[in-house]
């Protein structure tokens, strides 16, 4: 695998300017989206924005990604409605449609230099709910297990999924990521059994540890990242400090 982009001890980034990658869902009022469906959309909206060409080389996105991914991976979700979400689809990014749920992913921005348009939206109001139980996860591909003792928003589990298919994305050798985006991302968001959620933090696979910004404490653990081809890998945890 190449080295991950991810630091674990304070380097100069923590100083400098901080980016965040904003995130918006859309949330009617009639017809709001399953919570699932949005953690995965959420989840595959950011896996999207790291495949694309414009984040990679000379891209027109590859110097704000790479400023961003070289410290904190702050991701922000808000929700939009609709003339917010029009104007929202009107900047540039990438609109990523799951079965109920549209998220749009923006480039990343300064933390105090959110668009206009973007600013304004809502980060509160994002609870969602699952109108039937999800499935079993199917064992063969990625799922992101969250941490069931932990009580999130939408929202910040929306992020914290994003958080751990990034991680999954940067240990990823070259050959497993262009499948995966090949595919299309494919991925399920579950909630790990308790005892499964032992299991899985002790595995080795790529575990979210967040920054305690909101909602949480700092260092909860809150997803463990179980892509197929990361199983059995050697080596500690990948963590991430994040918002």
């Amino acid at each position: 695998m190449g080295d991950s982009p991810f630091r674990s001890e304070p380097s100069a980034r923590d100083t400098a300017p901080q980016f965040v990658l904003p995130l918006v869902v859309r949330i009617e009022r009639a017809e709001p989206p399953a919570r699932t469906d949005a953690l995965e959309t959420a989840a595959r909206a950011v896996l999207t924005i790291l495949g694309d060409e414009r984040s990679a080389g000379d891209g027109a996105w590859a110097r704000a990604m790479r400023d961003w991914q070289d410290a904190r991976i702050r991701k922000v979700v808000r929700r939009a409605r609709g003339a917010e979400w029009r104007r929202a689809e009107a900047l540039p990014g990438i609109t990523v449609t799951g079965k109920s749920a549209q998220v749009r992913v923006f480039p990343p921005v300064p933390l105090d230099g959110w668009p206009k348009d973007l600013a304004r939206l809502q980060v509160s109001g994002t609870d969602l709910d699952d109108p039937e139980p999800p499935v079993d996860a199917d064992a063969t591909a990625p799922v992101l297990w969250l941490n069931p003792d932990l009580g999130m928003s939408a929202g910040k589990a929306m992020a914290q999924a994003g958080h751990a298919a990034q991680l999954a994305w940067w240990e990823l050798p070259d050959e497993e990521r262009a499948a995966w985006h090949d595919a299309g991302f494919p991925l399920a968001v579950r909630t790990a059994a308790p005892a499964r959620w032992t299991e899985l933090t002790g595995s080795g696979l790529p575990l979210v540890r967040d920054a305690g910004f909101t909602e949480i404490a700092p260092g909860s653990c809150t997803v463990v990242a179980d892509h197929p081809a990361l199983r059995g890998a050697p080596g500690a945890p990948a963590a991430t400090r994040s918002e």
